[in-house]
């Protein structure tokens, strides 16, 4: 099973057949805006099926089969005059995919002159269909409602709207992030942080909301895998460190080489069992192969998490889909948790041990040796970063009441000191405040952790939630 590739979008619009022999042109009017949304739609990792005009239940019931064979991830439908409900239903049911609805004029308002100059009424009533697209909206969503199936809407104006397209735009990005989850391979390596009530889960759950497939895998497996790097495979990566991070110069050649190893295995892991995330925890107590291996595995796992395969420690399942979900929306994704609160600057710190994103970081990351990973075993290289300067989004995937749910924040990452202890840390503005955002956010009971990624997202993760079905509490 491959990582998520394609969306594959069908686009129909609804229209009246008795209509067609009434209104000279309509049809091929309509048929014309239907192409040009089709042509709006498209764009790189998606491909647009194209079910054209639906008029008639005969037509409803084909398109819906056809959908399902053309295995759709959404369907988008197009309302471009009124048509009866009885056109929509069939299609929806039998695709059983989310479905967005565009109640979109094809001008911002109708030219009133030009309609009453028109020769009869009934082409005046023409003109006017090809401007009815708000007219059998309340009857669709009506009939969702009644029949259990979710309205998602965006209503606007075809061309010169870029405020709707904006949103369509936001929709297909959410769309695309489903489609990425279901076809994930989680790794998981070890066992949680002993103690950690709040980040333990239901791997089941995960699969069923999510799509995602959860491997687990062994420590052992990536130790083996250390033991078989080469003199060339290790060079190579050496170099690769040089490139990306800001080496210090007290770190020494011995760690870098253990981590360069590590780095190389897991590249291999990664590929052994396409992995597209991968979460982590193991003590490594009384196997020497283990403890190396755990140990040295920070520089590894931030290029894995730059690379697009988020990488989170202490087995935190829920918060390594929150960083891949910020990832597949184009924001990063990096493990992070709080550190203090700057009350005279009204700035929170945060941050956390372990990988980092080089992607989504203020200048190169800083490679520093650690005597002592804090509250773990052993010694090693640690990277230390701040997210760059300007807007974030904070992401938690937290449970509530057996329910995952998406917490969500928005604010901005600000130059000023940080704490240099080779950690990731970076100072956030809310526009609500520091102490309310603490006490809003923790309102809402979420594990510890979070993941942060640059630029506001919220209106994407919003949507998100409505196609997953889950609830999305925004604080700020």
């Amino acid at each position: 099973m491959a990582e998520g590739g394609t969306l594959r979008i069908g686009l129909f619009g609804i229209g009246l057949a008795a209509y067609w022999s009434q209104f000279e042109g309509l049809e091929a009017r309509l048929m014309g805006y239907v192409e040009r949304v089709a042509e709006r739609l498209a764009g790189p990792g998606r491909e647009i099926v194209n079910f054209g005009l639906v008029d008639s239940v005969e037509k409803a019931f084909a398109v819906g089969h056809q959908a399902r064979r053309q295995d759709v991830d959404l369907l988008v439908l197009y309302v471009t005059t009124y048509a009866l409900s009885s056109t929509v239903l069939p299609v929806v049911r039998r695709a059983k995919v989310p479905v967005l609805v565009l109640n979109l004029q094809p001008e911002a308002a109708i030219d009133y002159a030009r309609l009453n100059s028109l020769p009869d009424r009934t082409a005046m009533t023409g003109e006017w269909l090809a401007f009815c697209s708000a007219c059998p909206v309340p009857e669709i969503a009506n009939v969702f409602a009644r029949a259990g199936i979710p309205l998602h809407q965006v209503t606007g104006v075809l061309d010169g709207d870029p405020e709707c397209w904006r949103e369509i735009g936001d929709w297909i990005a959410a769309a695309q992030v489903v489609e990425t989850l279901s076809h994930l391979r989680l790794g998981l390596m070890g066992h949680y942080y002993g103690g950690m009530l709040d980040i333990a889960t239901d791997l089941t759950a995960v699969s069923s909301v999510f799509g995602t497939h959860i491997e687990q895998l062994e420590i052992d497996e990536l130790g083996e895998l250390r033991g078989e790097v080469t003199s060339g495979v290790l060079a190579a990566k050496l170099e690769a460190f040089s490139s990306e991070f800001d080496i210090q110069a007290d770190c020494s050649a011995v760690e870098l080489d253990r981590a360069a190893r590590t780095a190389a295995a897991l590249d291999e892991l990664v590929k052994r069992h396409s992995l597209g995330a991968l979460a982590y925890f193991y003590n490594g107590s009384g196997s020497a192969m283990n403890e190396d291996t755990i140990t040295s595995i920070i520089l590894g796992t931030s290029m894995l998490t730059r690379r697009g395969v988020p990488v989170a420690g202490e087995y935190e399942v829920k918060n390594v889909l929150a960083m891949k979900i910020l990832d597949s929306l184009g924001a990063g994704g990096s493990f992070t948790e709080y550190y203090a609160i700057d009350f005279r600057d009204d700035v929170v710190l945060m941050g956390h041990d372990g990988p980092g994103h080089s992607g989504i970081a203020e200048g190169r990351l800083k490679v520093k040796p650690l005597a002592v990973y804090h509250g773990k075993v052993g010694h090693g290289l640690s990277v230390e970063m701040s997210v760059k300067n300007g807007p974030v989004t904070l992401l938690s995937v937290a449970e509530d009441g057996g329910r995952f749910k998406l917490l969500v924040a928005e604010g901005a990452s600000e130059a000023g000191p940080i704490l240099e202890i080779g950690n990731t840390n970076s100072r956030y503005r809310f526009s609500i405040g520091a102490r309310a955002f603490v006490q809003r956010w923790n309102e809402q009971a979420p594990a510890h952790h979070c993941a942060v990624g640059v630029g506001h997202v919220a209106s994407k993760l919003e949507k998100l939630g409505k196609l997953l079905g889950i609830a999305v509490v925004r604080v700020c």
